[in-house]
Order: C-alpha cells, then structure tokens, then sequence
C-alpha cells in the first residue's frame, strides 16, 4: 500500500466510498432518497473539492456547507449519520492507503465533521448567516 499521491488516487478513494456509500443500509437513502444524488454530475465535484482539501488545490469552487444545510433541512443529519459516514471514509482510506496524506484525509474529515455538524445546529438560529 501507498499514500495518496495525485488526483487519480482521489478518484479510486471516493470512487471506492461511494460505492459503499450508496448501497448503506444506514446513509446511503439519504444520497439515493433524499439528495438524489447524480453520480455522474457529482464525482468529478467532489474529486474536485479533496484535491483542494489534501494537496491545497484551488479545485474546488461551491458551498459544501450551504449544501448540506440545506440537505438537513429535508431530513435531519443526526449523529448516528455522521458516525456511519465518518466510519465509511475512514474504512475506505485504511483499505486503499497508509501514510501521510491518507492520515491527512481522515483527519480533514474529523474537522469536517465538527464544522458541519455545529454550522447545522447554528443555521436554525435566526441570526445564522452562511456566505
């Protein structure tokens, strides 16, 4: 096993998480269901956005809080969620890679979990501006 190296390694990651993903018995409604995500239109964003989280990249041009805000307004983004996905990545880097990016990885995604999970909780606020 190597480390995350380039974008085409970004591709297998997220290619591989998913395909676990949307087949969940836990989240995976919530992308199918819910999001109706379109694979196709949404792969080559999301390779996008973690070329720009792990190698800094300027990629990436969206709001992915904005977008799942408004996801937990069509249903609740609860805990159990959040753990599922976050144990998902996490499975999905340790099977594919080992190293210093791959630590990266799953240590962005811890980050992204907390940021995500309270700019939720603050967006029922009346005050609450995203931008």
């Amino acid at each position: 096993m190597t480390d995350i190296k380039n974008i085409n390694d970004i591709k297998i990651l997220l290619d591989t998480f998913y395909t676990k993903v949307l087949k969940d018995e836990v989240i995976g409604y919530i992308f199918t269901d819910i999001a109706k995500l379109k694979v196709e239109k949404h792969m080559p964003i999301l390779y996008a956005f973690w070329d720009s989280v792990i190698f800094g990249t300027a990629n990436y041009k969206g709001n992915a809080m904005l977008t799942h805000i408004e996801l937990n307004k069509k249903e609740a983004l609860t805990d159990a969620h959040f753990d599922r996905w976050q144990m998902l990545y996490f499975e999905t880097v340790d099977e594919l890679f080992v190293g210093e990016k791959a630590n990266l990885a799953k240590d962005r995604v811890k980050a992204m979990r907390f940021l995500m999970q309270m700019k939720i909780e603050n967006s029922n606020n009346p005050n609450f501006i995203q931008s």
